[in-house]
């Protein structure tokens, strides 16, 4: 975890220095200061409830894997009315963490130090410092993605109108522009 992230309102740090064989349970249950919290971070009217159900495991020789799943049920105001709307999300979470100092961390460059990406591909672990990885602030991030930008409440139609009916509007710098092309 890198120290100028800003803290996660469902922040729960992992110490990954000694994992169990069979990896470590973490239940990450949103209490109603941390739920207006999210709810505040990503623009939402509320967050009635958030779960995030995970297991961080080793990943090949020193590297971490965390998987498992979030669910929630928010509401947003509507993009065209304002009227609430109500969402559910319910999404996978997977993150693969290596060590800075790792080897396989520094995979993935061409001989020119370029990063090779793969956009069909999985994404590439990231790296973490000391012993700890926030994986509430993981699950939290799988939470924002899965957020309708454009939420809209059933039945409601953005109104088109014909561009010929609109009459541009002029600003005053466009005016003066006019004014002066006009005397030359």
């Amino acid at each position: 975890m890198k120290l100028d992230e800003t803290q996660s309102p469902v922040s729960f740090p992992v110490n990954v220095a000694r994992l169990p064989q069979k990896g470590m349970p973490v239940v990450v249950n949103a209490n109603a200061a941390q739920r207006e919290a999210l709810a505040e971070a990503h623009g939402l009217t509320s967050v009635e409830h958030y779960k995030a159900d995970l297991l961080v495991t080793r990943w090949k020789r020193n590297g971490v894997k965390v998987s498992g799943r979030v669910q929630a049920q928010i509401t947003q105001a509507c993009i065209v009315t304002l009227e609430p709307v109500e969402a559910t999300i319910d999404e996978d979470v997977e993150g693969v963490y290596l060590p800075e100092d790792s080897k396989l961390a520094r995979q993935g460059f061409n001989a020119a130090g370029e990063i090779l990406l793969d956009a069909e591909g999985p994404d590439g672990p990231e790296t973490f410092t000391g012993d700890t990885i926030d994986v509430g602030a993981l699950a939290e991030e799988f939470f924002g993605l899965a957020i309708d930008p454009y939420p809209r409440k059933t039945g409601v139609a953005v109104v088109s109108t014909d561009d010929d009916d609109i009459e541009p509007i002029e600003s005053e710098f466009q005016k003066k522009l006019r004014l002066i092309s006009k005397k030359l």
